[in-house]
Order: C-alpha cells, then structure tokens, then sequence
C-alpha cells in the first residue's frame, strides 16, 4: 500500500478551491447589498433563517464516532492462523530453465536443509514451512462464538484470538462455509466476553458505516465511511450479494465487522478491490442476514445444507420476454431440469420461466440460486412459471444442494 504524500503537489490546487470559496462568498455578499435596503433585509432574514436551520441539523449530527467506537470495539479480535505448507522446491525456484534439484552431496545441499527444504522420496526437494496468517473477527456471543471469514482460517492447524485488551485466546474451528466465505470459530473458558449483535435490517446506500479490525497486523484500527450500493456481484461465487462500502479495509480486515451508528453490524468484511492490493475505497461485506443465517448453521449442525432445485437456467432477455409477451425483463428461463432433480419431478420444462418462488418475485437466475439455496433441503415449494405465455403454479420438494455445486 502506498501512502499520498501531502505536499507541495497540492498546495496550489487547495489555495485555488479556497480562493473559489471565498470568492462565491463575496459575491453573495454584493449581491445582497445590490438589491437595496428592502432586498437586503428580505434576504438577510432568509439567509440569517437558513444559516440558524444549518446550525440546528449540524447540532444533530455526530461529532463523531468515538462513544460508538467505544461501545463495539471490545467485540472486535485479531484473528492469527498457523498452518504447514509444504511445496516443491522447483515450484519456487526463479529459475524456469534448470529446476533440476540439487541431489544429495551437491554444494547446495547444505543451503536447501539450512532453509527448510527436504528431500522427498524420488529425489525432489520439498519444503516445508508454518504459515502464519492474520485476520479479523468478532464475537457474537459472551461465552466465546466469533465470527470470520472462512478464507482466514481455512486449512488453519492452529488459531489464536487477541482481544481488544492484548489478551490471546486458543480457539477452535466449529464449521465453515465456502460459498459466503464465512466461518464459526469458539473461544472456551470464559463466559463474559463483549459481542456484537447482527443488523435488523439492511442498510441504505448512503449510511454511514464504521469498519474495525486488523488490518496488517494493526489490530484494533478503526475507519468510516458509508455505504456505497448494495446486491454486488464481484464473480466469487454463485451467492455474491455483497454490501459496498468505502471505510477502507485492507488485508487483515477479512472476517471483521462492519457497524452502523447503533452498534450492529451490518455486514462482514470479506473482500476489497484492488489493482495495487491496498484500499481504494472499495469495499465488500457479506450481509448480516446471510452471515447469521450461516452462522445459525454452523453453530447447530457444524454444516451448512442447501435446498436444490435442478435447473439449468439463463437471464430473461428483453427479446425473450417481448416473444413471451412479458413486461419486463425479469425472471430465470429454463434450458432444461437436470435427470432425476426435484425440478424434473416436479413437472418443471425447457422453456419455462420461473417468475416467483413461494410467492417472492424471481428477478434473474442468481436470484433464484440465493432463493432456492435459501430454504431446507426437504422443503416445499411453490414455483410460479409462464409456460407457453400462460402462467402455472408448481409444487416442488426441493432436494440437498450437492458439495460439489
């Protein structure tokens, strides 16, 4: 991550934005005095209200988010990973025309062994190393239950939390979730810990947002910003629903909360993008209602079980739905319901469009994935399609998401 340097550079671009300012200001100022003495008590009485209404709403507003900071921070940990990765010394080598490794008595023996690189069966070096690695997370429970990201501490052999107050703690894996990259992990031994407490309700784009975590190993930092738009998806998976903020987060931040002005927290810090690998503002949180949903799960069954529909699907064009004389371009046509699916036995035809399920419209095939995937493996269902132009009502009992989708 580079830092801005303040200088010299910007000195003369913020003289000339203050001159403009300034400059604004006294021409207000002429124009009032232009318009005569009944022109400049008429206006004066409007700018003097206006200035009064100003300094009523600028008494409303935070002076900042220091008492808020101070409430949800001691939820908030530092998340240290250990695990063994072991590779082909060939794999690392910067030489791509002789990876030929060093056998046994070759001057270089002793520098692969000083370095932590062994001989594998078959003459090819390997070395093995601990990984340490670092994130975020946040407890959301007094006797221990945190959340983060499952990327944090994925093959993880070993994890430790830090506390707000340095204090550390061994932790233990109860269950992850690939697909929302989010992870249940638990403290034991205490029963007084500070939480967090998920969001109600989703945030609007514009709320602030207060981000806190441990990014680069600098546990405990804290940084705002607003919500920037909502229902992102940055192609990491099938249930992409992000949260965009823009409180800079940054490597290390992975699995910390992100909070609204009452202390909730609104989403998980997952993802940023980045061409140089630090924060240009944009950021993404794994919703509250997807993460506690996870979370239940994890906490219950140590799993999370997904309801299947069966479907081979594609977006409802503007052509496709003039063709089916449809309003608007929403829904999840399908190409064809796989063999032996619970939307095969349910009746469900290439060409159908699945308009709504259990009476919640369908806006496009992710939609329906996020829905679908949303109910219980077992569950009942009610599929509203448009068949041949003429609208039908399906019922359909959903089966077990596969691992491997």
């Amino acid at each position: 991550m580079t830092n801005d340097e303040p200088g010299h550079p910007y000195s003369r671009i913020f003289s000339r934005r203050r001159l403009v300012l300034l400059a604004s200001v006294a021409g207000i100022g002429a124009i009032v005095v232009l318009g005569g003495p009944t022109g400049y008590a008429h206006l004066s009485r409007e700018w003097v209200s206006s200035a009064r209404a100003a300094d009523t709403n600028m008494q409303q507003q935070p002076a900042g988010f220091a008492d808020l900071v101070a409430k949800v921070k001691p939820a908030v940990i530092s998340v240290r990973v250990q695990m063994d990765e072991t590779s082909n010394a060939a794999d690392l080598s910067s030489n791509e025309e002789d990876n030929t490794p060093p056998t046994k008595g070759s001057p270089l023996e002793k520098f692969f062994r000083q370095y932590g690189f062994n001989e594998a069966p078959g003459g090819t070096p390997q070395r093995h190393q601990m990984i340490i690695g670092a994130g975020s997370g946040f407890f959301i429970s007094p006797d221990g239950y945190a959340v983060t990201n499952n990327h944090v501490v994925d093959h993880a052999q070993s994890v430790q939390v830090a506390t707000d107050d340095g204090t550390t703690y061994k932790a233990k894996v109860i269950g992850t979730d690939p697909k929302t990259d989010i992870a249940l992990i638990k403290v034991d031994g205490k029963s007084s810990f500070a939480y967090a407490t998920f969001a109600a309700r989703a945030p609007r784009v514009g709320d602030w947002v207060v981000a806190v975590g441990n990014p680069f190993g600098l546990g405990g930092t804290v940084t705002a910003g607003i919500v920037s738009a909502q229902g992102r998806d940055i192609g990491s998976g099938l249930y992409d629903n992000y949260i965009q903020i823009d409180a800079p987060i940054n490597k290390g931040n992975s699995g910390g909360p992100a909070f609204d002005t009452n202390g909730n927290v609104i989403g998980v810090n997952t993802a940023i993008y980045s061409p140089s690998g630090g924060s240009v503002g944009i950021g993404f949180d794994v919703p509250a209602e997807t993460a506690k949903a996870v979370v239940a799960e994890l906490k219950d069954k140590g799993v999370v079980t997904r309801g299947w529909l069966g479907v081979q699907v594609q977006p409802v064009t503007s052509g496709i739905a003039d063709s089916l004389g449809m309003k608007k371009a929403e829904g999840a046509m399908i190409d064809g319901p796989q063999n032996e699916s619970p939307a095969a036995q349910a009746g469900v035809q290439s060409g159908d469009v699945i308009t709504a399920l259990n009476g919640k419209p369908v806006k496009d095939p992710r939609d329906l994935a996020r829905q679908v995937a949303a109910l219980a493996p077992g569950s009942s269902a009610k599929l509203d399609i448009l068949r041949n132009g003429e609208s039908k009502m399906l019922t359909v009992t959903l089966g077990e998401l596969p691992n491997r989708q």
